[in-house]
This record gives C-alpha cells, sequence and structure tokens, in this order.
C-alpha cells in the first residue's frame, strides 16, 4: 500500500531524525497485511513547504493515506492542523477527538492536542504525533477507522494484522495431544480433529 508521510525538519533532533523516521515507518508497517510502500517528504515546518508535500502526495502520487508527523501542538509554530484544514475537502473530526479522548488517561497534555484529518479527493489525511510511541498508541486505535475509510474512498480494502489468528502450534501441540480421545479401532473420527 502506498502510503505518503510528512515529517517536519526539527534541528533539535537533526541526530535521531533518521532513527525516528524508521521507526515510525515501522509502526505504521506492522498494522497493515500488505507490503506497504513510503512516499517521504521532510518539510521545513513553514505553511507553504507543508502544503505543497500535501497536495503533491494527494494530487500527484495519489496515495490513498497521508500521515503528518507533529506540529499539532499549541505552541505559535505547531501549523500542521492549520495548514491541514486549508487543503482537505471534507473534515473527519472523529479521528482527533478519539486520540484525544483514549490518550487523555495516559497523558492528561494529550488534551492540548489539535489533530485533525480530513479527505481530499480519494486520499484520507491524519495528523499524528511526532514521536514513535504516542503515534504507535494511536495508530493502533485508528486502525479500524483508517481501513474502512480507506474502503470507502478507494474501494482498496487493506488488511489488518489484528485479523489475523496466529495459533503458535509447537505451544497448544502437546495440550491437544491430551484432550484429543483415542480413536476405537474401526471407529468413527473425531469429527474436530480431521483425517
Amino acid at each position: 500500500m502506498k502510503i505518503g508521510r510528512v515529517t517536519l525538519i526539527d534541528p533539535a533532533f537533526a541526530a535521531k531524525q533518521k532513527g525516528f523516521d524508521l521507526e515510525l515507518e515501522k509502526v505504521v508497517s506492522k498494522v497493515f497485511v500488505e507490503p506497504t510502500e513510503f512516499v517521504n517528504r521532510h518539510v521545513v515546518n513553514e505553511a507553504k513547504a507543508i502544503k505543497s508535500a500535501l497536495l503533491e502526495l494527494c494530487d500527484e502520487e495519489k496515495c490513498p493515506l497521508v500521515l503528518t508527523f507533529g506540529g499539532v501542538g499549541v505552541a505559535p509554530d505547531d501549523i500542521m492542523p492549520d495548514v491541514t484544514m486549508e487543503i482537505i475537502q471534507r473534515k473527519l473530526p472523529g479521528f482527533g477527538e478519539v486520540m484525544r479522548w483514549v490518550s487523555y488517561e495516559r497523558a492528561k497534555v494529550s488534551i492540548l492536542s489539535r489533530a485533525e484529518a480530513g479527505i481530499r479527493g480519494k486520499s484520507l489525511i491524519v495528523n499524528l504525533p511526532a514521536r514513535p510511541k504516542p503515534t504507535q498508541f494511536c495508530f493502533k486505535i485508528l486502525q479500524e477507522p483508517i481501513a474502512e475509510a480507506l474502503e470507502q474512498l478507494s474501494g482498496a480494502k487493506p488488511g489488518l494484522r489484528g485479523d489475523e489468528i496466529e495459533v503458535p502450534i509447537d505451544k497448544y501441540l502437546p495440550f491437544l495431544k491430551k484432550i484429543r480421545p483415542r480413536p476405537e479401532p474401526g471407529g468413527p473420527k473425531h469429527p474436530y480433529i480431521g483425517e
């Protein structure tokens, strides 16, 4: 799946930026069953640069999902939600509301987040926090609404890893052997065990 990503360049974390980038990609990739291809845009924290990156990812790259990282707080230079609201055609307020509501129990300052989400064409844009741990928490909350929105917008239904049931057979095989009844010679086979 093609995912657009807009990350703000933060000089204070320049040395850690590559590590953050890889972690954020890992967080997002773990949610989807399909392989993901990231179209990355690192931009300075200026409205014109952010707007240009978002328009390119939605209108030219045609990314079904565009994620932004950082710039969602109350500081004067936190402008990501404002720029996002300028370019979307329809707002999806539930995304930001649920992130703030669910995150509040973990971190009271999460109520200061102004994260938004919306639709431009066939692209879903979602503002997320800048750091991997809060992003992982929020993205886990949003994975089902994101998958549903993508299906309604573009017809693509991404599989979610939560939909997969993994059974570690090595762990449960001894237990299954104990509970499996021994078949009588020449008798009927157990209906649940199979041949």
